[in-house]
């Protein structure tokens, strides 16, 4: 079965999940040719192992706290902050509390 994601024009709520943030998943909210944008939702300690994708990239912590670490260096968001990364640079994410991130990713380059 497809994940449906949003069609042009179609509004997206973005805002903070508050008491749902426990009983949410992580999505897609929407996916073009060039550009894909996920709500990454973790609880406290849950992580996203460090990994690379080609196009560049924000994270943007919508609520909680999140530590991205880039290239081995710790970088605490709390919400209302963003991090840009280049492309391909190895990334990884962990919740030091529950928390929910809006992450847009740029699909127009490859990884060698």
């Amino acid at each position: 079965m497809a994940i449906p994601h949003a069609s042009s024009g179609q509004l997206i709520d973005v805002q903070p999940l508050g008491a749902r943030l426990s009983n949410e998943k992580t999505s897609a909210l929407f996916k073009s040719e060039q550009l894909e944008v996920i709500r990454l939702v973790l609880q406290a300690r849950d992580s996203f192992p460090p990994h690379r994708v080609a196009g560049e990239i924000t994270i943007h912590c919508i609520e909680g706290q999140i530590d991205v670490t880039v290239e081995g260096r710790s970088n605490p968001l709390r919400a209302g902050q963003m991090l840009f990364l280049s492309g391909g640079v190895q990334h990884g994410v962990v919740a030091i509390e529950d928390s929910s991130a809006l992450v847009t990713i740029v699909l127009t380059r490859q990884l060698p």
